[in-house]
């Protein structure tokens, strides 16, 4: 059986598929028995996010409490939702997202609900000072020489939120998520990040699934890796100088920073399969400020050879897309790990069946606050490990208000019809 990682190629998601004869039940028994915080210490607000110009939802935009480490994300249909605590002395949200204005939001003009923020296009304009001679892969190794002077050289504590689901077709057969603790490790250092869950859910629906039980190994352990900066071998490192070509291709600004947009490519796609995407890096600091890639399917062969961990006898599992976005935020001058999501499709085909069937397994993980005092790495048993099996973690879904104080990234409408299916599966 393969390794978690990759080294020589970074893959990031691995997959356990056993016949569903074998699966666990289609729920975990009993709750998950937490003590929720009352609602009178936070206020919440609900809304989604646009394009000024056309009403288009923006998706993955950052939702910041100003002045403050309280933050979240957008979902794929630009609905957010976000908790204040009542003691915080922060007059407004800021909305920022690549390629527009920052917002800023007065709290005493936002509803509880139904809130539509419009943000604006911006166009750059480079200053002269700004544009930078040469090859375009100096400047992909000048984030290399800037990791030290652009990222943290502490350790910080971080709460996230987390979220994993699986697809057969247009139907999810899978989905759990969880509020997560995070070590966030110094940049400067070989120590790895640890992470630990606080409180989570899932639900199920086997049935769904045919004949197959899809596994995601790793879960927010492996969601941490997309953190190309602190896991260099992922892939922003020395070697892919040599093994890629870059291409500037624009500018975007974004929350007062102007940043490079350049394209990567592999020189030569024979071998271990490769990336292919854009990096977007701050002109004036060289700071890596997301990532936008996919993996190169030319031979998916050698693909499903990273990807899968298992797979039951005569199914043969061919990967058609793979996808991975990673965003870091700045404040006070250093770049913060943010958001990171991953996105794997697979094609699976018995012998003897005339049809394929179409999988989609995702991953996405937000970071909801951060703090940098009496940071301490967490016990053995209270962490999370990269050989685990997430949904094997966590409980069944269970009472309505279940995060309680904590942040997390609103579910759109599809994913917010399957907590309500699995809910009623359950209650059968």
């Amino acid at each position: 059986m393969r390794n978690i990682i990759t080294k020589t190629s970074g893959l990031i998601l691995v997959l356990w598929i056993v016949s569903s004869a074998w699966a666990n039940p289609m729920f975990a028994i009993g709750t998950h028995n937490v003590a929720e915080a009352d609602s009178v210490h936070y206020n919440t607000y609900r809304g989604k996010i646009v394009d000024k110009l056309n009403n288009s939802p923006l998706a993955y935009a950052d939702i910041t409490v100003e002045g403050e480490n309280t933050s979240t994300v957008s979902n794929s249909h630009g609905e957010f939702v976000i908790k204040v605590s009542k003691e915080s002395k922060a007059e407004n949200i800021v909305i920022s997202h690549l390629g527009y204005k920052n917002l800023l939001v007065p709290f005493n003009s936002l509803k509880h609900r139904h809130n539509i923020l419009r943000v604006e296009p911006v166009a750059v304009i480079l200053n002269q000072v700004y544009i930078r001679p040469g090859p375009v892969d100096q400047i992909v190794r000048k984030v290399l020489e800037n990791v030290e002077k652009n990222y943290p050289q502490k350790p910080n504590q971080m709460t996230g939120f987390y979220r994993e689901f699986i697809k057969k077709r247009n139907h999810y057969v899978s989905l759990s998520e969880a509020v997560v603790g995070i070590y966030k490790a110094s940049y400067r250092g070989l120590l790895n990040d640890q992470v630990r869950i606080i409180r989570g859910r899932k639900g199920s629906n086997v049935r769904r699934m045919d004949t197959l039980l899809f596994k995601l190994q790793g879960g927010p352990a492996t969601g941490l890796l997309l953190d190309i900066i602190k896991n260099p071998y992922v892939l922003l490192n020395y070697n892919m100088l040599m093994q890629y070509k870059f291409n500037l291709v624009n500018e975007v600004k974004k929350n007062g920073h102007v940043y490079y947009v350049i394209h990567f490519e592999p020189i030569s796609k024979t071998g271990v399969p490769l990336y292919s995407g854009k990096f977007y890096i701050d002109v004036s600091t060289y700071a890596l400020a997301a990532a936008d890639f996919y993996l190169e399917l030319d031979n998916p062969a050698e693909a499903a050879k990273l990807f899968i961990k298992k797979k039951p006898f005569g199914a043969r599992v061919t990967p058609t897309s793979a996808h991975y976005i990673v965003n870091y935020h700045e404040q006070n001058g250093k770049w913060y790990f943010n958001y990171a999501k991953g996105e794997v499709a697979f094609k699976i085909k018995w012998k003897r069946r005339l049809f394929s069937s179409v999988y989609t397994t995702s991953f996405e993980m937000a970071i909801t606050s951060r703090e940098d005092k009496d940071v301490v790495r967490y016990k053995p048993a209270e962490r999370f490990k990269q050989n685990q099996i997430f949904s094997e973690t966590v409980q069944a879904f269970s009472k309505k208000d279940y995060w309680g104080k904590y942040n997390y990234i609103e579910p759109n409408q599809s994913i917010a019809s399957a907590i309500r299916k699995f809910k009623r599966i359950l209650k059968k």
